[in-house]
């Protein structure tokens, strides 16, 4: 999926980005599971098949919900369990906002625009061996931070001691990010 970055930052700048239903105030009786999996690389498949249409991937992904360790497609009129290997989403990329200096905004693989500020959430896990950047989408739900974009982030990284543990750390706005130890 190519992203149209002059769009993402008109969208940043104008405060119009993409709505997401409320699908935690959604508590539909009826349950299943569909043959829908996301692999580890963040492609979803049906049955199998990869998605064709990213827009299909948009709209599935703005009704995912979290609970306990399982994903959920969730409408007012049902909820349907789904299998995701690692986590749904991507950050693919970093960009840093024209009109506050040092302050940064990720961008998923589904478009979505997650500011670097005092609402994100940055975790380290453990991804095939390396720790890696995690960083909080929406409410419990994640997106790995690919290699490009961590080496971005590295690019601005302070070394910090934190805990008598050396800790490469990314500074947006007046937030701090740990996003590797040293």
């Amino acid at each position: 999926m190519a992203l149209d970055l002059q769009a993402i930052i008109k969208e940043i700048e104008s405060g119009d980005q993409r709505r997401i239903p409320p699908v935690d105030t959604w508590f539909p009786e009826r349950e299943g599971a569909i043959d829908i999996h996301i692999d580890s690389q963040m492609c979803w498949f049906h049955e199998g098949a990869p998605f064709q249409r990213d827009s299909l991937v948009k709209l599935f992904s703005s009704i995912l919900r979290k609970e306990g360790d399982t994903y959920f497609l969730v409408t007012p009129a049902e909820k349907l369990k789904i299998s995701v290997d690692d986590v749904p989403f991507e950050v693919v990329g970093l960009l840093e906002r024209e009109n506050a200096f040092g302050e940064f905004v990720a961008v998923t693989n589904t478009e979505d625009l997650v500011p670097l500020d005092t609402s994100a959430t940055m975790q380290l896990r453990v991804y095939q061996g390396v720790l890696v950047p995690y960083l909080e989408v929406r409410k419990g739900l994640f997106a790995r931070v690919s290699r490009h974009v961590f080496y971005q982030m590295a690019e601005h990284a302070e070394l910090r001691s934190c805990d008598g543990e050396d800790q490469y750390v990314l500074v947006s706005g007046d937030v701090e990010f740990v996003i590797g130890n040293a």
